[in-house]
Order: structure tokens, then sequence, then C-alpha cells
């Protein structure tokens, strides 16, 4: 039998050690989306309904590349820590395990996908 005091119970990271952290990246995240979706909206409004080979010219420029690619990889990590959270609150057992493994996937997978296809339009 242990003899802990409340307190001592209460000290580290709570029941599952990851909470705070998980927490901190998602205030991390938004606050680099509040930066990045506004300017990726003015970049991309420039071209859009341009022709093929405007757009291709625009997203040559560092700038406007540079800025769809981290709206892209912040927007899906944001997304990918956000939908962890939710199902690590409501799912339980095995489906909680195969949908957390199921989301990080998706999400990287469309990390990767979506920056090829930004590297790909640029160069």
């Amino acid at each position: 039998m242990r003899y802990l005091t409340d307190r001592k119970r209460a000290v580290g990271l709570g029941a599952g050690k990851s909470g705070t952290m998980h927490h901190w990246h998602m205030q991390v995240s938004s606050v680099g989306l509040a930066i990045l979706i506004p300017l990726f909206i003015f970049t991309f409004g420039r071209v859009l309904g341009a022709p093929y080979e405007e757009v291709v010219a625009y997203y040559t420029r560092p700038f406007p590349a540079i800025v769809a690619g981290l709206t892209l990889l912040v927007g899906l990590y944001h997304f990918k820590n956000g939908a962890q959270m939710m199902i690590e609150d409501y799912a339980h057992g095995f489906a909680r395990k195969a949908a957390v493994i199921a989301v990080i996937c998706f999400s990287y997978g469309l990390m990767g996908t979506g920056l090829y296809a930004l590297i790909r339009l640029a160069l």
C-alpha cells in the first residue's frame, strides 16, 4: 500500500502525461494559423481564377510558395492535434488506438502530398 498525500498524487503532467503539451501545441499552432491564414488568403486571392501558366509563374516566387507551404503544414498539424485530442477524449479501447493512428497517417499523408504538389508547381 502506498502512503501518498493528495498533493503528491497530483504532481506531474496529469493522468495521460501529455495533456499540457497537447494544449500548448494547439495554442502555438492556432497563433501561427492566425498569422498565416490572412497571408495565404492575400497571396492565393491574387491568382484565383488565373490561367495555369500565370499560377505556375506566381508560385515560382518564394514568398507565395513559402506562405502556402507553411499554411499547409501548420494547418494539418493543428488538425492532427485537435482530432487526436478529440479521439482520446471520446473513444476507448482498440477503436481509440486505430482512430489515432489513422488520423496521424492521414494528416502526414496530406502534408506530404500537398508539399509534393506545391514543389512540383514551384519548380
